[in-house]
């Protein structure tokens, strides 16, 4: 759009005017409305058409142009006036360049309510709007203006939308329907089926007038119930296209929807077989009366049905808008076929008696009223046969995609319909059940006669059809499938009737099955199917799913036998049914607030009721066809949670599932913890959770199934945070957590540096019982060469964790666990999000050189440096020291080989040193290896102390390979190992007997990382125990899988930073992977049941 917009009306009270970008908060006046340069060019802001200011006339207003109107808008740095110099005054936000007319007195970009912002599609006029962000209105003034075109909220002109409308017209609307004919006719087709002329008079014979009309309402209760659920589902928000299968999927999610989609489309294109046939029956049946055969009956079924399934499909191709009209039409006949038997019943022929067509008479109704099964036939038997006759009220709801109001047509139009057709089956019950009798001989002569004891209701009307007792009739209730074209005023009206009703009901399935086959290929719930998913023309007919049903279809008429498939198509309907209702109870039960249906005449229980007589009447049409459809079903409903398709409807299963987890989350709360039910529950600094995979690899060890594990980020930055980055990077790290199959969450926080970070983290993660107890971190491997504030900081963490009662537990290797600096490691980026190689974006400028807390803590993410997010291969080759790296960065992930794991105990923490070895040889991965326990102990109680200790691991029920009693672990240590424990603390030390006291004193304050000579001579013991202790490790667990061993304590305030460092580092260096931990000293193990 370039140029200025036209206003909406000239004159008027809102007016429509561009504000020059340089139309700051000055006093000089800045036209709005400029006249264009003579050379016919514009103003660069103008041609942008993104600067709109809505101007209010002063007579409107009320207040002189030169007043404000608003204090608190006068007040606003962001607000400025503009003087149009024709006595209007604008007040508009000076910072941005996109106004909004509103109505509280002045402009502002802050929206108001409008539904375009809540479409999930394109709005009409081909660009979907929302609403400003919470950034654009809330951030400090230094973003980029909007680009060009309609910014966030703002509307188009009354011109735009007129031309919009025009455009759309010009190229042809699409065929919208209404509740009349789209639901309400097609479902009254679709349950006036053939039954209704050729077999309800035969249920009548056999269960009599009353069973009859309690199984009609039987039947009718199942479907006024799926009535009730769909209009519930269907006003529980906008509607598409896809019928049953988008009112599940969306209810109850792609698994329930993906399977019953599947199945529904395939049962309504084999339906379209049944009709066909039934029609095709019907046809040949009357060639055969007049021996005008082709070939044989079962050919000549075949060649109908082929010839007549071409002809439905030639309708289908050629638009909805042809197929509604044949509806119509087949309606017509339909309906002109019953009134016909109605008014056939109040005209008795005496030519029709021998039949047993009589009218009206009581003795006929009395004698018809109960039931008189024969042929083995039961109650249920017969309600099987009949309830197929019911189904059909998803007619409607199958085409939603092409009503024009379907939150409104699918209730009033399958309700009505359930209605109108349940009324015509009782009707159509009753009068057979008064006019005709059971059996009927045919023979006028079989009157009744003096001589013959006679009691039937025909006997009072002159006849005598006792002789039928012996079998061998073929007219009456019982005998004659086509009695209802005999009771009618004109026989062939009711064979057009039946030829009606087989033909709609064939076409809504053959409208049916593409429709909701198209809407499932288009949520790609199954891989390879997505080539029916593509519509054509203005209706976005789905052609091929038409030709793929017209396949199906034509390939069951040409087995013609379809006495076998029908009930499990039957029970694929039921199925389709009982889910609907279930998708009802289950929103219900789920208590989201997006459950909020117009439709309120439903109730959860009803529903459920509803759902569990589907399944009950699946049983009783075909107990063996009902298992097949469940089968089926569970069978696809197992395949797609198993493909674990990227949607998210919001289905009702969500909504329970967050239900069950808070109610659990506050049930824990209210019960004290048990030492029993103790498990690790861990924060682990990784940083971004690809940048120390060993790290992350071992803690989902011994957390996965068994504790919480949160990876903790603490983003250290030098500008301003950017809370949408963080918002971002939060869901592609847990996506790529879930992608991995790590059970943890991500929880990434701004701070100033890895101590407050991890403060924050230690103190608010977590939710009741959910909360972490055992803070995990990676070696500051690099710590030497780095700042020392940063030790002072990475101790002072750790100090912290203690303050807070939490366990602690270090793991290093000695190559090293961030592999962040390294490219092309692992993306966290999803294919789709990968940018583009040549953006400016993606260039990462990491140091070859660590990050000075790079293995302890999360990488700081500054404004010069990106985050290991963004990471592309690289054709470089890496190092020998980073090809290390990588390889010891996966040495957990993989499965362990035989070795064991050397517990060394030698502080009773509360048993955590203990818990983490055995949750660890519990997994498949550490199942080979066998935990060896290492305890310190005196040399003349050596046997004594393994007795005591294995005792003790007996009790703990944790089985154990061997106990080391470590006599000599005070001996003094090797006079080279002192030496460079000598070298490695000199740097640090504060000397302060080589200085006065008062500048020792300055420097300590400045620097309290630095070791005191007091410090030392207190500290020598236990300095040397170190060195010591590094000595026995090396010899006894130089081949160890991994090490865990008690983490030696450092008083807090008393024992300096670097010192601790100190002890950590000679402790652990040159040694296998070693797991320093240390419990919170409360009692996580018990020998007690």
């Amino acid at each position: 759009m370039s140029g200025q917009k036209p206003s909406l009306r000239s004159g008027g009270r809102f007016q429509v005017d561009v504000v020059s970008e340089s139309a700051a908060p000055s006093s000089a006046p800045a036209p709005a409305s400029a006249p264009a340069p003579a050379d016919g060019s514009r103003p660069p802001e103008e041609s942008k058409g993104r600067s709109r200011s809505v101007g209010f006339t002063d007579s409107d207003i009320g207040l002189p142009p030169d007043v404000f109107h608003d204090p608190d808008t006068a007040k606003s740095d962001s607000v400025s006036l503009h003087s149009t110099g024709t006595g209007q005054t604008h007040i508009s936000d000076s910072h941005s360049n996109t106004y909004y007319m509103r109505t509280f007195g002045h402009n502002t970009i802050d929206a108001v309510p409008n539904i375009e912002f809540y479409r999930q599609t394109a709005a009409p006029f081909g660009e979907k709007l929302s609403r400003p962000s919470l950034s654009e209105l809330h951030d400090e003034l230094d973003k980029e203006p909007f680009e060009d075109g309609l910014a966030n909220g703002e509307e188009p002109s009354a011109a735009e939308e007129a031309a919009a409308l025009a455009a759309k017209e010009g190229k042809g609307g699409t065929v919208k329907f209404g509740w009349v004919k789209g639901v309400l006719i097609r479902c009254m087709l679709n349950i006036w089926g053939v039954m209704l002329f050729i077999r309800m008079s035969w249920i009548v014979g056999q269960a009599g007038i009353g069973l009859t009309i309690a199984i009609i309402l039987m039947a009718t209760v199942v479907t006024t119930i799926t009535g009730l659920s769909t209009s519930a589902i269907a006003t529980n928000g906008f509607v598409r296209g896809g019928g049953a299968y988008y009112l599940i999927s969306r209810s109850l999610g792609p698994e329930f929807g993906g399977s019953i989609g599947l199945i529904f489309a395939f049962a309504n294109a084999v339906a379209v077989a049944m009709y066909v046939v039934g029609f095709a029956e019907t046809v040949v049946e009357m060639l055969n009366d007049v021996d005008a055969l082709m070939t044989d009956e079962l050919n000549d079924i075949r060649i109908v049905g082929t010839l007549t399934v071409i002809l439905l499909l030639g309708i289908s191709v050629a638009g909805m808008e042809w197929e509604a009209k044949a509806q119509i039409v087949l309606l017509v006949i339909l309906l002109g076929a019953i009134a016909n038997y109605f008014i056939g019943t109040f005209m008795p022929v005496e030519s029709k008696e021998p039949k047993g067509f009589f009218g009206y008479h009581t003795a006929i109704f009395l004698e018809n009223l109960g039931p008189d099964f024969r042929e083995d036939e039961t109650f249920f038997s017969v309600f099987a046969i009949f309830f197929p006759a019911a189904t059909g009220i998803l007619a409607g709801a199958n085409i939603s995609g092409d009503l024009t109001d379907p939150q409104s047509a699918i209730p009033k139009g399958t309700l009505l319909a359930i209605l109108i057709t349940g009324l015509t089956y009782v009707g159509v019950a009753i009068s057979t059940g008064a006019c005709i009798v059971r059996d009927a001989t045919g023979d006028h002569n079989d009157t009744v006669s003096d001589t013959v004891n006679c009691t039937d209701a025909a006997c009072t009307l002159g006849y005598d059809f006792s002789i039928c007792k012996e079998g061998g009739c073929q007219y009456g209730l019982m005998n004659d499938f086509q009695v209802m074209s005999l009771v009618s005023g004109f026989g062939p009206l009711i064979t057009a009737g039946i030829f009606s009703a087989t033909l709609s009901s064939a076409l809504a399935s053959l409208v049916s099955a593409p429709k909701v086959f198209q809407a499932l290929c288009k949520d790609n719930i199954y891989p390879g199917l997505g080539v029916f998913a593509k519509g054509y023309g203005k209706n976005n007919e789905p052609l091929r799913g038409y030709v793929l049903t017209f396949c199906i279809g034509l390939a069951f008429i040409l087995i013609a036998e379809l006495n076998i498939i029908a009930p499990i198509i039957s029970n694929f309907f039921l199925a389709s049914y009982a889910l609907i209702n279930f998708s009802v109870f289950h929103a219900s039960l789920a208590n989201s607030p997006g459950w909020r249906p117009s439709f309120k005449y439903y109730n959860m229980w009803v529903s459920l009721a509803g759902a569990i007589l589907c399944v009950v009447v699946m049983f009783v049409i075909n107990w063996w066809a009902a298992l097949v459809t469940l089968l089926i079903v569970l069978a696809l409903y197992i395949y797609v949670s198993y493909k674990k398709p990227d949607v998210n409807w919001g289905s009702s299963t969500q909504a329970l599932i967050y239900n069950q987890a808070l109610t659990h989350c506050l049930n824990l709360t209210g019960v004290e913890d048990h030492v029993k039910n103790f498990r690790p529950q861990c924060l682990v600094l990784t940083g971004y959770p690809n940048s120390r995979p060993a790290l992350l690899h071992l803690v989902h060890s011994f957390t996965k199934n068994v504790g919480l594990m949160v990876c903790g980020h603490v983003k250290t930055v030098s500008r301003r945070p950017n809370f949408k980055e963080l918002s971002q990077d939060h869901a592609r790290c847990q996506r790529w957590l879930n992608e991995k199959r790590i059970k943890a969450f991500y929880t990434p926080v701004f701070s100033d540096n890895l101590r407050h970070g991890s403060q924050i983290l230690l103190q608010s993660v977590g939710l009741g019982r959910l909360k972490p107890n055992t803070l995990v971190m990676g070696f500051k491997n690099n710590w030497s060469d780095g700042d020392m504030r940063d030790v002072e900081i990475y101790i002072n963490t750790i100090h912290d964790a203690f303050d807070l009662q939490f366990g602690a537990v270090i793991l290093r290797l000695q190559e090293g666990l961030d592999i962040s600096h390294i490219h092309g490691q692992d993306e966290l980026l999803s294919s789709h999000e990968k940018p583009p190689v040549s953006s400016k974006d993606v260039v990462v400028s990491v140091s070859l050189a660590k990050d000075s807390d790079s293995d302890s803590c999360p990488s700081k993410t500054t404004s010069n440096q990106s985050s290991p997010l963004i990471m592309r291969e690289t054709k470089s080759p890496l190092s020998l020291t980073d090809q290390r790296l990588l390889e010891s960065s996966q040495q957990f992930k993989k499965k362990q080989g035989k070795g064991t794991i050397d517990v060394w105990w030698l502080f009773d923490d509360g048993g955590l040193t203990l818990l983490i070895p055995y949750l660890l040889t519990n997994r498949s991965k550490w199942g080979d290896c066998r935990i060896r326990v290492f305890i310190g102990g005196k040399i003349n109680r050596i046997d004594h102390d393994r007795r005591v200790m294995a005792t003790l691991l007996s009790r703990f029920r944790i089985d154990f390979s061997d106990i080391n009693v470590l006599g000599d672990i005070n001996t003094k240590p090797k006079k080279h190992n002192k030496l460079s424990f000598k070298e490695l603390i000199e740097p640090y030390r504060l000397k302060e007997d080589d200085m006065e006291q008062e500048a020792a004193e300055r420097l300590k304050a400045q620097e309290p990382w630095r070791i005191t000579d007091n410090e030392l001579e207190l500290y020598k013991a236990k300095s040397n125990r170190q060195i010591r202790l590094n000595e026995l490790l090396k010899e006894h667990s130089s081949t160890a899988k991994l090490i865990v061993m008690s983490m030696p304590l450092a008083r807090k305030g008393t024992v300096s930073s670097a010192l601790y460092m100190c002890w950590l580092e000679t402790l652990s260096k040159d040694l296998p992977p070693l797991l320093l931990v240390r419990g919170n000293h409360q009692s996580v193990l018990t020998f007690y049941s």
